[in-house]
């Protein structure tokens, strides 16, 4: 009897080139496969819920695979990935699920969270999962900058074209955008959509820092968004400060970590 598993994971992804198995390089998904490979002694095939790039982190990445339900143990599983690969990469839960369910296909919506460390000098101990900004900014107008941005829109001048299919649509439903200040310099931006696009959350963030610093107006977000022309946007916020933070999956929220 087959049975599909699903694991949400954690990992630091400064070491990684980005989640999905590629050819020659050491990514999140190639990693986790092996160890998995090795715990149940069987080849499984991953479905990731999200392709983060090279240096982005995940909190709540969502995986699913199948694997032989007599001599599945979701403990023994947990405990041979996280003693093999913690604390790079961390399985924080394990379940099996119905035999429908699909990380990336039964997933509603994505969020994310990126942090912005804003003092005049950098900490070494927030470097890997910030991005270190000395000068002054405005959060009041980078919060402003986040109304443009909600709702169903066409997000080409804040996405990397797909090269397998460059007119594939890039159309995408936010439901939520919005600058959280922390105290003591450490602002959070949270997003959630549908879907995301290639190096969405990063080009939003760099235009919105342009912003806070005065090199643009808030006002000049919505013109941006309908110029659908990558060059019209700010440069990419850097991978690191970037985390997927958790996926929403209707009927099954009730049993994924938070």
């Amino acid at each position: 009897m087959t049975v599909r598993v699903r694991l949400v994971v954690a990992y630091d992804g400064a070491p990684f080139h980005g989640f999905a198995l590629q050819p020659g390089q050491v990514t999140v998904a190639g990693v986790l496969k092996a160890s998995i490979d090795r715990a149940l002694g069987a080849d499984v095939t991953l479905v990731g819920a999200g392709r983060t790039d090279s240096g982005v982190h995940a909190w709540g990445q969502v995986v699913t695979f199948d694997a032989d339900g007599e001599r599945f143990d979701a403990l023994e599983l947990q405990r041979s990935v996280n003693g093999t690969l913690g604390p790079a990469i961390v399985v924080r839960a394990v379940d099996v699920v119905d035999a429908g369910f699909d990380a990336r296909r039964s997933a509603s919506s994505r969020r994310y969270r990126y942090t912005v460390l804003n003092r005049g000098v950098p900490d070494p101990f927030l470097a890997a999962t910030t991005w270190h900004v000395a000068d002054d900014l405005s959060v009041r107008a980078m919060r402003l900058a986040c109304d443009p941005i909600f709702g169903e829109h066409d997000f080409s001048s804040f996405c990397r074209l797909p090269k397998r299919d460059p007119q594939a649509s890039l159309v995408r439903r936010v439901d939520e955008a919005r600058w959280v200040d922390l105290g003591d310099g450490l602002l959070r931006f949270e997003i959630e959509a549908s879907s995301f696009c290639h190096q969405m959350v990063r080009s939003l963030v760099g235009t919105m820092v342009e912003i806070g610093r005065g090199r643009r107006k808030a006002g000049d977000m919505a013109g941006i968004l309908r110029a659908r022309n990558r060059s019209r946007a700010g440069h990419l916020a850097p991978p690191r400060g970037l985390c997927l933070w958790s996926v929403t999956y209707p009927g099954f929220d009730s049993a994924l970590p938070v």
